[in-house]
């Protein structure tokens, strides 16, 4: 396979199946399997309801889903300026090193210039040195001086 052949797109109600083989292969990836919640039905409101939360661009060859980003939108007060957050990155295994993810992120930067976006965002595992390499081959910024900071489950509800 070379990059000629993949094709990348925006998914629509009728990738979910896909979509979710591919979530469930990036939980894995991650190491945490069982984390996922995701259903079928859940993707369909929040990806293709009246008002999407995210979006999802698919990577394909000869028809077969292989990869996706999932994006959402930011605003950034110090740029005034949206911003995408860059939510998800993965490929299936036998497709990487064929320019699968930079195709993928050279279609989402096309979407940030569109939109007039002042940034991508996203985090990478410090463990990922393959995918960190990759981040710094297309020009990324990998910024080590923050931390990612969650409140979830109970302590959202609090």
């Amino acid at each position: 396979m070379n990059s000629k052949n993949v094709s990348i797109r925006e998914a629509n109600q009728r990738d979910i199946p896909a979509i979710m083989e591919l979530i469930h292969l990036k939980a894995e990836f991650d190491g945490c399997p069982k984390s996922v919640q995701a259903t079928s039905q859940k993707l369909e409101i929040d990806l293709f309801g009246e008002k999407p939360l995210a979006f999802v661009l698919l990577a394909e060859v000869d028809g077969d889903a292989i990869g996706l980003a999932t994006y959402h939108s930011t605003y950034s007060t110090f740029l005034a300026k949206p911003g995408i957050w860059l939510d998800d990155l993965y490929i299936k295994a036998e497709h990487r090193s064929h320019r699968v993810g930079q195709a993928l992120m050279l279609r989402l930067r096309q979407i940030g210039q569109e939109k007039g976006c002042g940034r991508i965002d996203w985090t990478v595992a410090v463990s990922n040195e393959r995918g960190i390499k990759f981040y710094e081959r297309i020009g990324a910024k990998i910024i080590n001086k923050v931390k990612l900071c969650r409140l979830d489950g109970q302590e959202l509800s609090k």
